[in-house]
């Protein structure tokens, strides 16, 4: 098929897309955007929608070959992109631009398989439901579509390895502010740089961003920040849940900002969050790493601590951070990581035997699990002592040293992600705590902020170990044993 009509038009088709626009009133606005995007003429009341959510006057007379779009949740993202994905795979004609053989892909990025799944409904529904556009699909799966016309509609989850190897007519990123990859510090940065070359090749490529906001970092933030008001190529839109879908009861928002308001901003009034903030910034983190320093073995003269995050061995993984003192500065010395599934046992006996191996007889942990961290080390002849600090304590005591470079950090890709990951947050009591981003995981920072903070550190005027103490509260005679053991 070629461009003989436009999106609007086939939304208004019954034949086409019109099935699922039957109460175009509440489509108003995402129509608005539609004829924003693709550069179509709009009517007084759209030029009006348009200007409240793009902070410009004048509506764009051509397509944008890039668009944000920041919209609450519940707002309709999802079916949206379908919506884009198929009209771009069946309505625009590419063979000019493909060599023979090639193939076009409208590739749909996702923050994980379960709303993959949830786009490649909409997206198989808009295709198998209209006579005229199944008879393009050549070859049907899980997560691809092959048409007939040279082109692919395929669904990815975020990663910026997987993106790489195609030539994209379309791509479009649905909930990138949540993007998140244990391998990768910036991965929302890093998919949008891998798929732009993918794109080069292909006059008049189409790159659309989608999502419900969060803190101001991150790609989304940035091209809101660069872009939004801003006349030119680049479209942004931000719009609350109901100026998109007037479906969403205002009674359900209603009481989402009366129980936490700076979330209800977000989540419904598509308004960055200004509570949540970077805990440490990627350069401060980049400047504690030893290059290729990966691990470092025990030294004799050398009092180290080491600390455990458990797990029960199903969902996060089990760690390990061995760290010590030297002049002046907290030198981490080893991290071990057990990603689930796994055996706690046996990761239990293999942790006991590293933490001996540092002639060591006891690490620090959290609370989790109860007694049993504290038998099953024990039974390996390690005593398992509860830290009296919480992680969010931990996080920002090791903080300061990382500023003052009185840290070294070994190159360990998970360690690195994670701990830029972190997020302080503001309580409205005001209070600050830090932890993980939503969908991200700390278990590696957990084991080794703990580390760190835990170190034996010796008064030089009278030689005894003062960090234990911080460590030892519930068990004084602990704190005993360490400073005999470590003067």
């Amino acid at each position: 098929m070629t461009a003989s009509v436009n999106i609007i038009e086939a939304c208004a088709d019954p034949a086409l897309f019109g099935q699922w626009f039957r109460d175009r009133s509440t489509w108003q606005a995402w129509f608005a955007f539609l004829r924003a995007l693709f550069g179509l003429p709009m009517n007084t009341k759209e030029c009006e929608v348009f200007a409240a959510c793009t902070g410009r006057t004048d509506p764009p007379t051509t397509a944008s070959r890039e668009a944000w779009l920041i919209c609450g949740r519940r707002a309709g993202k999802s079916r949206a992109l379908a919506l884009v994905a198929v009209f771009l795979a069946v309505f625009r004609d590419w063979s000019s631009f493909l060599s023979p053989g090639e193939r076009g892909t409208v590739m749909v990025i996702a923050t994980d398989r379960k709303q993959a799944r949830t786009i490649f409904r909409y997206i198989t529904a808009l295709l198998n439901n209209i006579p005229m556009l199944v008879e393009l699909i050549e070859r049907q799966t899980e997560e691809v579509i092959d048409l007939n016309n040279g082109i692919t509609i395929e669904i990815l989850t975020a990663n910026f390895r997987t993106v790489r190897g195609y030539t994209l007519v379309a791509a479009l990123c649905d909930e990138i502010a949540f993007w998140r990859n244990d391998e990768s510090a910036n991965p929302d940065a890093e998919i949008i740089a891998a798929i732009r070359p993918a794109m080069a090749t292909i006059p008049d490529a189409v790159l659309l961003c989608a999502s419900s906001p969060y803190a101001k970092r991150g790609v989304l933030w940035d091209a809101y920040r660069r872009q939004y008001g801003k006349a030119g190529p680049v479209l942004v839109w931000q719009a609350a849940t109901r100026t998109m879908n007037p479906c969403v009861p205002e009674s359900v928002i209603s009481e989402a900002y009366e129980r936490d308001p700076a979330n209800a901003a977000a989540e419904f009034g598509a308004q960055f969050r200004s509570d949540v903030d970077l805990f440490v910034s990627r350069e401060v983190v980049d400047a504690a790493i030893v290059p290729s320093r990966f691990e470092l073995p025990y030294i004799s003269s050398v009092a180290y601590s080491a600390f455990v995050d458990p797990s029960g061995g199903s969902q996060d993984s089990m760690t390990l951070a061995i760290a010590h003192q030297e002049d002046g500065k907290r030198i981490l010395d080893l991290v071990r990581e057990i990603r689930a599934p796994f055996s706690p046992d046996a990761t239990v006996k293999e942790f006991a035997s590293t933490v001996k191996s540092y002639h060591l007889n006891r690490c620090f942990g959290d609370r989790y699990g109860g007694e049993w961290p504290r038998e099953r080390f024990a039974a390996h002849g390690i005593e398992y002592v509860i830290a009296d600090k919480t992680r969010s304590e931990l996080y920002l005591e090791l903080l300061p040293l990382l500023n003052s470079g009185m840290a070294e950090l070994l190159e360990n890709s998970r360690l690195i992600s994670q701990l830029v990951g972190l997020e302080r947050r503001t309580a409205r009591s005001g209070r600050d705590s830090v932890d993980h981003a939503p969908g991200s995981h700390d278990d590696v920072i957990n084991a080794v902020a703990g580390a760190l903070v835990s170190v034996p550190v010796k008064d030089p005027t009278v030689g005894i170990v003062l960090n234990a103490a911080y460590f030892h509260r519930e068990n004084p005679f602990a704190l005993c044993q360490a400073m005999d053991w470590h003067t």
